[in-house]
């Protein structure tokens, strides 16, 4: 931990009292988890959560936009809700936007929301209060300093986490937050995980999907997916479409930071707003 951690952490803290205050970190080995330690230090600050309540179709951000000047309140090294902004990272396969060895908040706040689960080995514990924190409205905010020293070795107590149990929570957590609110979408990835999500949501929810969106071309051409596992007949079949003539709001369900910047691309050329028109989930 840095000498400046705490004082930093708890000026943050008593300007945002219902927020957890997180940091940037140094990842100890240096080349350790690259894409992972990059996405912890680098979200913009209005990616940084959800807050309850609900307009429209999205779920009501607050941040600010990335790059604006700090307000005179925030010391600049200070990120975190400022304004209106709708941009989402939370339901990721990431877990909590600022990590729990980074958390700062008061007693009071860690109080209202409640104990951590200590059902022991394999309980996600972290996700799950920073679940029920933004349930309760609970703000995220990040220190934009190097506090911490966050090392990696191989027998972490996050790895006894079975990626399915921390994948059932997402689902429900998605679920709960945010499809309620749209009459329809498109899962961005025809491929396994893109179909494995339609098959973990609800079957309410699964109706809502009206598409596939891809870039496999053989995909696209076999032209739909098949809920084999369906119990309805006749089966669920859902079209593969090609990702410019599908319609938001999209799920996606392709990883950020794998594909040399062709996703990424792909997906600004639409000139689409996060957390409006698409949410990312992997």
């Amino acid at each position: 931990m840095m000498p400046q951690r705490v004082r930093l952490q708890l000026e943050a803290a008593a300007q945002h009292p219902t927020s957890i205050i997180g940091c940037q970190v140094r990842r100890e080995p240096p080349n350790s988890t690259e894409r992972y330690t990059r996405w912890i230090n680098q979200l913009a600050p209005d990616q940084l959560l959800t807050q309850k309540g609900t307009r429209g179709c999205r779920e009501e951000l607050v941040s600010g936009s990335p790059g604006a000047a700090p307000s005179p309140r925030h010391p600049p090294w200070i990120r975190g809700p400022l304004a209106g902004s709708q941009r989402e990272q939370v339901f990721t396969s990431n877990g909590p936007t600022v990590i729990m060895p980074t958390w700062f908040c008061s007693r009071a706040w860690f109080s209202h929301v409640g104990p951590f689960d200590e059902g022991g080995q394999g309980v996600p514990e972290d996700l799950l209060f920073f679940y029920n924190h933004l349930r309760k409205g609970g703000g995220v905010v990040r220190v934009d300093q190097s506090l911490l020293l966050y090392r990696y070795h191989p027998d972490a107590a996050t790895h006894s986490v079975l990626e399915t149990t921390i994948w059932t929570h997402r689902v429900r957590f998605l679920e709960e937050r945010v499809l309620p609110h749209w009459a329809a979408f498109t899962i961005w990835n025809a491929g396994r995980q893109g179909r494995r999500l339609y098959r973990s949501l609800a079957a309410g929810t699964r109706r809502k999907v009206v598409a596939f969106c891809d870039v496999d071309e053989n995909k696209i051409r076999k032209g739909f997916y098949c809920h084999e596992d369906s119990q309805e007949r006749p089966k669920p079949r859902v079209p593969i479409l090609h990702f410019r003539a599908a319609r938001p709001p999209f799920v996606i369900c392709v990883k950020l930071d794998l594909t040399g910047g062709a996703f990424e691309n792909n997906l600004r050329s639409l000139h689409l707003q996060e957390g409006r028109d698409f949410l990312h989930f992997s």
